[in-house]
């Protein structure tokens, strides 16, 4: 991303807080979504079950796993926030017991990258002046925290509309009834694991085509268990 480099500008972007990005639950939602749902149609397929078979489990498994998805990461990125809560109120606790081992532990991080002398205490007093500023950068410097975490309610709300959204697409060509269902719930599929990785470079180094075919690699091959397995307990229960 470019941005100005003048002495105005770099103030003022530096003065906020940079925004959280939500592309990890977005594409992680996105590719559970589309490859657990054409699972679950090439599984009854590969069972010999019906169209209306795979509806019913499709949308089923739409909403359950995704709920299901949402949850667990809303969970998860609580857990993150919480803890970091915690190690806060320790480091409170650490200032108000032992503030001269806290202050020794600044003065040996800024030592570490490369403070000597006059300009290592002063940089240990200007930090320690404010309690906010001296908690923050033990919370950073001692246990890698970032300064800003998502939200447990949006990262849910992108894993859950990015479930939906692309776990639909197989099913799309049996709730509309179209011919040869399955070859269009597989082909549109691949076409879902195809975009969603070419996206996803657009925040990588990566070649879009690679990312897109790495990403539809993956797709596809948890697809094909799940038809082998489908196929295995129909033969078994035939």
């Amino acid at each position: 991303m470019e941005h100005d480099h003048d002495p105005e500008a770099i103030r003022r972007r530096l003065s906020v807080r940079p925004e959280q990005s939500y592309l990890r639950d977005w594409v992680y939602g996105g590719i559970d979504g589309a490859v657990t749902t054409f699972a679950v149609v090439a599984g009854v397929v590969g069972a010999g079950l019906s169209a209306r078979t795979v509806l019913i489990l499709g949308a089923a498994n739409l909403l359950a796993d995704g709920f299901s998805m949402a949850a667990s990461n809303y969970s998860g990125t609580k857990t993150e926030r919480d803890d970091k809560d915690r190690l806060r109120a320790v480091e409170e606790r650490h200032i108000d017991l032992v503030p001269e081992g806290e202050l020794e532990e600044i003065r040996e991080i800024f030592r570490t990258k490369g403070f000597e002398g006059d300009i290592l205490e002063s940089a240990v007093q200007v930090i320690t002046a404010d309690r906010s500023r001296w908690v923050d950068t033990m919370l950073a410097e001692e246990y890698g925290l970032p300064a800003t975490l998502r939200s447990p309610v949006k990262a849910a709300a992108s894993t859950f509309l990015a479930f939906l959204i692309c776990g639909f697409v197989p099913l799309l060509p049996f709730v509309l009834g179209l011919p040869a269902p399955v070859a269009l719930a597989t082909g549109s599929t691949a076409a879902v694991f195809f975009a969603i990785g070419s996206v996803k470079s657009l925040w990588s180094l990566s070649a879009w085509w690679r990312s897109g075919l790495e990403t539809l690699a993956i797709g596809m091959a948890a697809a094909a268990l799940a038809f082998a397995a489908g196929a295995a307990v129909e033969s078994f229960t035939a």
